[in-house]
């Protein structure tokens, strides 16, 4: 399977023009034979946790519906992520669009202590099928959770993905253990992060890819929009950076 890290510099809580946005980036990676992209954490609003209750979305917003056309059309997965609403509060959460089948909606089960003012926790499983492979879904802190890891290798995944928002000071730890994870599985991790200013922080962009043992294959710059592609059979890397 091709899956591809998008890494892209969100527009502050303006939904429209992230879909545009994503858009582009995804008949990118299709021209380029990607199966399956993968966005960073809230991409459609930008990891902006004081604005998240204003900027929530339902499951089945009308906003999303060109996701799954260009799914089904084109025969692509597509995990884009925006906080969502529940009876319980606001879930930090990523929509899976795949061929022909039903919008899936993984919740951020673990929450860093700063989240949790603005965010509740999801139950969803923490596993998506794509192409017959089982992919393991992360959505940053919960990387560094070991309760989710646990939760993760029930059903040993053939791949691990991590949707993050992950800020320069914190990076180089993250990446350490996204090594980690990918040696002790021995799976490759696909880490897909964004570019720019988020929650007045900034954040580290360095999309990467590790292999099996946990060293690092492929790795994006730290300012630009970019797509970070990943053959799963072959190892083969295609960085393409897009300004």
């Amino acid at each position: 399977m091709k899956i591809c890290a998008a890494q892209i510099l969100p527009i502050k809580g303006d939904i429209r023009s992230n879909i545009v946005n994503h858009t582009a980036l995804i008949r990118q990676a299709v021209h380029h034979g990607a199966e399956m992209i993968m966005f960073p954490e809230l991409s459609l609003t930008g990891y902006e946790p004081t604005l998240a209750r204003d900027l929530a979305i339902h499951k089945g917003d009308a906003r999303l519906d060109d996701f799954q056309t260009l799914s089904d059309v084109n025969g692509i997965s597509i995990g884009a992520g925006a906080p969502t609403i529940h009876d319980e509060g606001i879930r930090i959460s990523l929509f899976l669009f795949r061929p022909n089948a039903p919008r899936y909606v993984y919740s951020k089960t673990y929450l860093h202590r700063d989240e949790e003012p603005f965010f509740v926790r999801g139950r969803s499983s923490p596993h998506v099928r794509v192409k017959q492979c089982n992919v393991g879904l992360a959505i940053c802190y919960e990387t560094s959770a070991a309760e989710h890891l646990d939760s993760v290798m029930k059903s040993p995944p053939a791949i691990y993905v991590a949707s993050v928002a992950k800020f320069v000071n914190g990076f180089d730890k993250a990446l350490a253990r996204l090594s980690g994870i990918a040696r002790d599985g021995s799976m490759p991790v696909v880490m897909s992060n964004c570019v720019g200013i988020s929650d007045g922080k900034p954040c580290a962009g360095m999309t990467s890819i590790l292999n099996r043992d946990g060293s690092l294959i492929g790795q994006l710059n730290d300012s630009d929009q970019g797509l970070l592609t990943f053959d799963t059979e072959t190892n083969e890397i295609a960085e393409r950076i897009l300004r």
